[in-house]
């Protein structure tokens, strides 16, 4: 798969979408172009951000699909911040945004109880995990939801 481009699977849909990071392996190998993806199923859509800065090509991610929930980074410094994750959910039109690439090592560190404000005070609903717990995303979100 490459960007902009859609496959059919058993489960539904995916698309790759464009995301902005640098791209290298551990020895600094070129690793690539980097990407997102929204996943399409019967029981709901998501998209999974990857490594990415805040772009406004996410704005027609929310413009042609109904996303239930994101994965966005927050842990800003070598992706997007929490302030740009908030644009980033009005952009998809995603109230329910699951936190990712933060808390792993002392750059990427963010103070938990603030970011949760910040998207509360926006609307949102920020879900965040420990270091290595683990969640069903059942238990979680997976209801459909009507576009606002």
């Amino acid at each position: 798969m490459n960007v902009g481009g859609k496959y059919k699977f058993d489960f539904g849909n995916v698309k790759c979408v464009a995301a902005a990071h640098s791209s290298s392996l551990p020895d600094g190998a070129y690793a690539g172009n980097p990407m997102g993806f929204v996943i399409e199923s019967n029981q709901g859509n998501f998209y999974f951000a990857g490594d990415t800065a805040l772009s406004y090509d996410m704005k027609l991610i929310g413009d042609y699909r109904t996303i239930n929930f994101a994965f966005l980074p927050i842990g800003d410094n070598f992706t997007m911040g929490v302030d740009n994750a908030i644009i980033a959910a009005d952009f998809i039109k995603c109230r329910k945004i699951i936190g990712m690439h933060y808390d792993t090592f002392d750059p990427i560190k963010i103070d938990k109880k603030e970011a949760t404000k910040k998207f509360t005070q926006a609307g949102n609903e920020l879900i965040l995990f420990n270091v290595g717990e683990s969640k069903s995303l059942g238990s979680i979100i997976l209801e459909k939801t009507s576009r606002q």
